[in-house]
């Protein structure tokens, strides 16, 4: 069997809150939860899993970054709710192009972060 991505768990302060962020923005699609987790899933079977970290254990989350290949149209549209919400948004990882997208690779591209501060990206070409 070759190696596929299967699942991650993303940390939070509130998952309800940043699943609700993900499934909004990303159109991510809800999965069945358990335990200390609120799962969604994404396109090839891939399990997102938030899990709140007690603050007395860790009083900072540590930032991971998460990017996601989408297509044109699911681009246009959460590109379009995170204007609309006013969520900030960058063309690059560095932030220097605050409120744009790139145009990268051949295709589009934009970071933001979730509402536990992790930075996210999107992109409509792979880079490879």
């Amino acid at each position: 069997m070759p190696v596929t991505f299967n699942h991650t768990i993303i940390a939070a302060r509130d998952r309800a809150e940043s699943a609700r962020f993900f499934r909004e923005i990303l159109e991510a699609a809800d999965a069945p939860s358990w335990g200390p987790f609120t799962n969604l899933s994404i396109d090839g079977g891939v399990l997102l899993q938030f899990a709140d970290l007690p603050v007395q254990a860790f009083p900072e989350i540590q930032n991971q970054h998460y990017a996601f290949l989408v297509d044109d149209a699911l681009f246009d549209r959460a590109h379009a709710r995170l204007r609309g919400r006013g969520v900030e948004h960058w063309a690059d990882p560095q932030m220097s192009r605050p409120g744009e997208i790139n145009h990268d690779h051949g295709g589009r591209g934009v970071y933001f972060r979730d509402p536990a501060g992790h930075f996210l990206e999107m992109i409509t070409q792979p880079y490879l």
